[in-house]
């Protein structure tokens, strides 16, 4: 099935007001390796009311995810006065569309956090939140392009290795798309999120940004043992992803708290 353009100016809109416990912050060294992948795999993750937001890839319907590791800088409240937090995050995430409303969104498999607060999404929210360490050696050249992007994850869960880098020689990978920009508000645009919680019952939070500013990367490593453990993506394929993005830094803001479905 072949993606109808998507056009930013639908997607983009004002902040809605922040309220409550709703949090901004800023996501550095965000990059989005993403990978294609058979849909079969994910027969027993997705849940019915979503299905995957398939493109066509050398020939056939795959499926899109994404690992997307960034450091969380300036993390506060988006409403009071409130300290800020330092903290590397990785999130593990499926396109997929909601079929009850038809919105694009994300599945998120998972998410390492290097970070004590864990303890709220983790325990009192039962997001799929576990506990990592990062270490991050990341050097830009003077046009901000990344010449070494290494980030280390250990953690039981779901430790990895990366190193990127970027050249102005770099170019768009957006096979199975009309255009590059509906490869990017399809891969750098969904604003809602779902998940299993911990508890088994099905979870969302939504979340603000405004047009993301990727830039193309070549992938020289990498070992997500997540992707190999779970069949998604073995780790001799994981070389071969089907484009890789840095942006250097962007701002959210996250609405919560994350929402009880079922």
């Amino acid at each position: 099935m072949t993606i109808a353009p998507l056009r930013f100016q639908d997607f983009l809109h004002p902040r809605p007001k922040p309220k409550g416990i709703d949090v901004q912050c800023k996501l550095q060294h965000f990059a989005l390796i993403t990978y294609a992948v058979d849909p079969e795999r994910f027969q027993n993750i997705i849940p019915e009311r979503f299905k995957l937001d398939t493109v066509q890839y050398h020939g056939k319907a795959q499926a899109l995810m994404s690992v997307v590791p960034f450091i969380d800088v300036d993390f506060t409240s988006a409403v009071y006065p409130f300290p800020k937090f330092e903290m590397g995050q990785t999130n593990y995430r499926v396109y997929v569309i909601d079929q009850e409303t038809q919105e694009r969104c994300v599945w998120f498999i998972g998410t390492t956090l290097d970070s004590w607060t864990l303890m709220v999404p983790r325990h009192v929210w039962q997001l799929p939140w576990h506990p990592a360490g990062f270490k991050f050696d990341c050097r830009q050249d003077a046009n901000g392009l990344y010449s070494q992007y290494k980030m280390q994850t250990e953690s039981a869960w779901a430790s990895a290795e990366l190193q990127l880098a970027q050249s102005p020689d770099d170019g768009w990978q957006f096979e199975g798309f009309p255009d590059l920009e509906t490869y990017l508000v399809y891969l750098t645009h969904p604003l809602a999120g779902f998940y299993h919680r911990r508890d088994g019952k099905l979870g969302t939070y939504r979340v603000w940004h405004g047009r993301l500013q990727p830039r193309p990367a070549k992938l020289q490593h990498a070992r997500f043992e997540l992707l190999d453990r779970m069949n998604l993506v073995p780790f001799e394929h994981q070389l071969q992803p089907y484009s890789a993005l840095i942006e250097p830094v962007n701002e959210f803001t996250i609405y919560l708290p994350p929402a009880v479905l079922d």
